[in-house]
């Protein structure tokens, strides 16, 4: 089993509207209201390809219970610890003529000590039974900025490898505790190393190679970094990697890094060589990136895209760049 910890859980609403008029009245030709937050997109997807999956979380609130109750209706156990404040709301417009989405994301409840605490003790009952941990998505106020530090050396204690997936503070405590891989995006990764790893064209290969290496210098097994259409890059123990999809691909990139989030927990929990991790990774983020929903996708994108994924050792791993 995979345990899925998603402290900020959210309800997801996504509006696509025809062109977006940012100065005046927008009137969405579909809705779509889903529950969602990072954690819970990765838990969907694990639950899509047949993994035995488990939500941890907190919630609260009449949004909390919607949400709760949604996930059982798509067949996701979940576990949430009550909290006093409401369940926050995401909302995405997607730009249907440019291609383009927007993401518009509140911060969350006030947790209280004691609440988190409560978390804790679930959270280390649960580990129990698990292949693998996924810590994912934003810290709601109140929580300790160094709790994700916490549950991954739980988790250790356990014997139970992590996967982090955050931003900010709560990424870089996170990663010096150690886990099996950490994940963050480019804008994430940069944030990290206090220096800009792009050009006008892209990511700089040799930038984001070097940002990627000093993270894992700093605690975590493996630096697993999304550039979105350009893949990813991976620096490992066993060596670093880039994994590249097929073509270009337009749509709503919302949730589509969750998606490589549940890949690489997925191949972790299975135990399948880094080149497979990574090329079931893209082809999820993939796939995601195509689906009109956060945090969905379809099966036959997925399978389409997977051969299709160019995975091979990048150069920088030896101190050059090809």
């Amino acid at each position: 089993m995979i345990a899925v910890v998603c402290l900020n859980p959210a309800l997801d609403v996504t509006h696509h509207v025809t062109a977006v008029d940012w100065a005046g009245v927008n009137r969405p030709a579909q809705v779509h209201t889903r529950p969602g937050g990072k954690g819970l997109n990765v838990a969907r997807t694990l639950a899509a390809i047949g993994a035995r999956v488990l939500v941890l979380g907190l919630a609260g609130g009449v949004t909390g219970d919607g949400v709760s109750t949604a996930l059982g209706e798509m067949g996701v156990p979940a576990t949430f610890t009550p909290v006093s404040g409401e369940t926050r709301r995401t909302f995405t417009v997607v730009d249907q003529r440019c291609g383009t989405s927007a993401l518009f994301s509140e911060p969350g409840p006030v947790v209280r000590p004691g609440e988190f605490a409560a978390f804790t003790t679930t959270y280390r009952a649960a580990l129990a039974g698990c292949a693998a941990v996924v810590l994912s998505g934003s810290l709601p106020p109140g929580v300790p900025r160094d709790a994700y530090a916490t549950l991954t050396r739980l988790a250790a204690a356990a014997a139970v490898p992590a996967v982090l997936d955050s931003h900010g503070e709560a990424l870089r405590l996170g990663a010096a505790a150690g886990p099996a891989i950490v994940k963050p995006n480019l804008a994430e990764l940069e944030a990290i190393a206090g220096r800009p790893l792009a050009t006008p064209d892209g990511a700089d290969r040799r930038a984001v190679a070097l940002a990627a290496r000093e993270l894992r210098a700093a605690g975590p097994r493996a630096v697993v970094v999304t550039l979105g259409a350009e893949g990813l890059h991976a620096d490992t123990d066993e060596g670093s990697w880039r994994a590249v999809p097929p073509g270009t691909v337009t749509g709503n990139a919302t949730g589509a890094g969750d998606s490589v989030a549940a890949g690489l927990a997925h191949g972790l929990a299975l135990g399948r060589p880094w080149q497979e991790r990574l090329r079931h990774a893209v082809a999820l983020g993939t796939a995601a990136a195509a689906a009109p929903v956060a945090g969905e996708f379809s099966h036959a994108d997925y399978t389409r895209a997977l051969p299709e994924v160019t995975v091979h050792p990048d150069a920088v791993h030896s101190g050059e760049v090809g």
